[in-house]
């Protein structure tokens, strides 16, 4: 096991949600492959008044992007007790057509280079899912009553990612942008 390998699996201990569950998804998935980079992000939301947990972890190897993700659910009509699913896509690098990093910054007159992000949001597309925001297409002049037609854009939207120094520390913002950085040059590399 690697140096980086330990770190992504402390780091997956120190989620603290079911740790076992999430390696073993992973170590499926990356089916022996030797690890570049990888991003753990732990997030909590409520939903009315019960805590959801989710984990996502994002692993990089030479030849494939690995996104799994972990959930948990509460018993209901058809599981008497609750459970967890973990999921994790394999998506090989050349699939990968887009890396979008997001970068708040506080007091941006004077951040320098390196500085710190409050907040960074990490979109990676690759074609599996897409979406579509069509409106009314217009001429321009009020007056006309002329069907234009529609207007609108379409943008891959496979995963986003968002990390904060308030909600997740510095370090993981950090673990974000070095993570994007290690996917933006293996892509390119791709492409050459």
């Amino acid at each position: 096991m690697t140096d980086l390998d330990q770190r992504l699996r402390t780091d997956i201990q120190r989620s603290g949600y079911y740790p076992d569950l999430v390696a073993d998804a992973l170590d499926t998935a990356l089916g022996g492959e030797s690890l570049q980079a990888y991003l753990v992000h732990h997030e909590a939301t409520f939903d009315h008044d019960e805590l959801r947990r989710h984990v996502t972890v994002l692993a990089l190897t030479a030849t494939r992007l690995i996104v799994g993700h972990t959930d948990e659910h509460p018993a209901d009509e058809h599981h008497p007790v609750s459970f967890a699913t973990a999921s994790t896509e394999a998506v090989r690098l050349e699939r990968v057509d887009s890396v979008v990093v997001t970068r708040v910054v506080s007091n941006p007159a004077t951040h320098r280079p390196g500085g710190a992000a409050a907040e960074v949001v990490l979109t990676i597309g690759w074609g599996a899912v897409s979406r579509i925001e069509l409106e009314p297409a217009s001429c321009g002049d009020p007056a006309c009553e002329a069907d234009h037609g529609y207007t609108g854009t379409s943008s891959n939207d496979d995963l986003s990612v968002r990390v904060s120094q308030v909600a997740d520390g510095g370090e993981v913002v950090e673990q974000a942008l070095a993570f994007a950085a290690t996917l933006s040059q293996a892509t390119a590399s791709r492409l050459r």
